[in-house]
Parts: C-alpha cells; sequence; structure tokens
C-alpha cells in the first residue's frame, strides 16, 4: 500500500488531519504525522519528516501532503536526505489541500491504488467544489 506523510508546522493539525484521513479509509496505518518542532512548537523538522516517510513506507512508495511555505522545502529536504543515505523509498509531495487531500489520497490508497493514483487522487481534490 502507497504510505502517506502529512506536514504541518502544527503537530495539532498533523494529527488532526491523519485521525480524518485513516477514519475514512478503514484505519489505512500508513498514514504518519510529521508535524511541529521536538518540543512541540511551530515549524517543520525535515530530519522528523524523512523518520515519518520511512515509517509509512510499505514498499509502494509514499505521498507527503503538507500545509504551507516552509513545509514544503522541509519536505523536500527530507527527500533529499533518504536520497543520500541511499534510501530506495520513492516519495513524491502533492500540489493538494492538506485536509481533502489527505482524505482523498488515504481512500484511492486503501483502494489499492498505485504510487501515481494516489498522487493526482490528493492533487484532484483541490478542484473539488465543496458548495
Amino acid at each position: 500500500m502507497v504510505g502517506i506523510v502529512i506536514v504541518s508546522h502544527s503537530w495539532k493539525i498533523a494529527e488532526g488531519v491523519c485521525d480524518l484521513a485513516r477514519e475514512m479509509s478503514n484505519g489505512n496505518s500508513g498514514i504518519i504525522p510529521a508535524g511541529g518542532l521536538d518540543d512541540g512548537s511551530i515549524g517543520t523538522d525535515s530530519m522528523k519528516i524523512a523518520e515519518a516517510i520511512k515509517n509509512a513506507d510499505q514498499g509502494e512508495g509514499v505521498v507527503i501532503i503538507a500545509d504551507i511555505g516552509s513545509a514544503i522545502m522541509s519536505a523536500e529536504t527530507a527527500i533529499e536526505l533518504l536520497e543520500d543515505e541511499g534510501s530506495s523509498i520513492h516519495a513524491e509531495i502533492a500540489d493538494a489541500p492538506i485536509v481533502e487531500g489527505a482524505v482523498c489520497a488515504a481512500v484511492e490508497a486503501a483502494g489499492g491504488g498505485n504510487l501515481d493514483s494516489v498522487l493526482t487522487s490528493a492533487e484532484e481534490s483541490k478542484d473539488a467544489s465543496k458548495l
């Protein structure tokens, strides 16, 4: 199954989005939060994200969904750190809203989607109308 990492500047947001996505995808355990700094403050940490990618990986790749600004840069750095370690994990960052993207990605992954279809599902969520 494709893993999913939720990157937010806030641990509470990352954990909450993961809870919702897991619930909507029948308890998919491959959805891992990477939010906040170790002291509980707001921020992102590339090492924490890299560890979350490792934990989310189930052999079919990992889709990363991030909130704003430096979360993307931190996720890119995390991917580079894994590459420098010689990791074979294929991780892609989705251009998607964090909540809708996470839910759509989780449902697609739980249904057996591959890395490309999970990434596409997350990214297509930004075009969905709520009304």
